[in-house]
């Protein structure tokens, strides 16, 4: 992931430097603006931004305008900076389609790991259009599924939900992690409603069901058969 483009958007000079230190460190090319305008032009201009971190206090646009518009037109991976460790401001900031939320003052190194996890789940994700597993085939582009051939039809909550434990198979999941990643964080439902999913999908997969495991009193683990 080396050579990867990332841009600081931060109106003190003082905390881009700090970042950008790091991030260089980890071979990612920094770009820097200062204010919400020249983030959004630069992002226009360059289309090989792969992540952006973005701090919400700032002149001319502050970041959750500069969110909103660049959520309009691409769904880049955005962290987001705040000096406010408020839970209205962190819902906010998953509404609008924040991929990580960090508040000031913060351990660079925490920052350039996180970096480096999205980037790398963002990676395996569009290295993973078509995943198949056990006679499972899941196409993320054409969003279908095929059972051993066959097409299935599920709701876009179950395929999103298949897709998920796809992209974590063999790792064992928490309700809470399944509902902020497929439902995301600004859903305020119960979370049996994952519950209901898991036995719809496992019905509409047949005997392949059997790869969706419960763990009780935490979740789910997806694998295949025999394994």
């Amino acid at each position: 992931m080396e050579n990867l483009k990332i841009l600081v958007v931060d109106d003190e000079s003082r905390m881009r430097k700090l970042v950008k230190d790091f991030l260089i460190k980890d071979d990612y090319v920094v770009l820097e603006a200062e204010d919400g305008e020249k983030a959004l032009d630069m992002f226009y201009e360059d289309p090989d931004i792969a992540l952006i971190i973005l701090d919400i206090m700032m002149p001319k646009k502050d970041g959750w305008e500069v969110c909103r518009e660049i959520r309009r037109e691409s769904k880049v991976p955005i962290i987001m900076l705040t000096a406010k460790a408020e839970e209205r401001d962190e819902l906010l900031g998953f509404e609008l389609g924040v991929d990580e939320y960090i508040s000031k003052p913060f351990s660079p190194k925490i920052l350039a790991a996180r970096v480096s996890a999205i980037l790398r789940r963002t990676t395996m994700a569009a290295n993973n259009q078509v995943m198949e597993v056990g006679g499972i085939t899941v196409n993320k582009v054409a969003h279908s599924v095929m059972v051993d051939g066959k097409e299935i039809e599920l709701s876009y909550k179950e395929f999103e939900l298949l897709s998920f434990f796809f992209e974590n198979k063999g790792v064992a999941l928490s309700r809470e992690k399944i509902l902020n990643n497929v439902w995301n964080y600004d859903y305020f439902g119960d979370a049996r409603t994952i519950d209901t999913h898991v036995k719809k999908l496992r019905g509409k997969l047949g005997e392949k069901g059997d790869m969706i495991k419960t763990i009780w009193g935490m979740g789910y683990k997806f694998e295949e058969l025999g394994k």
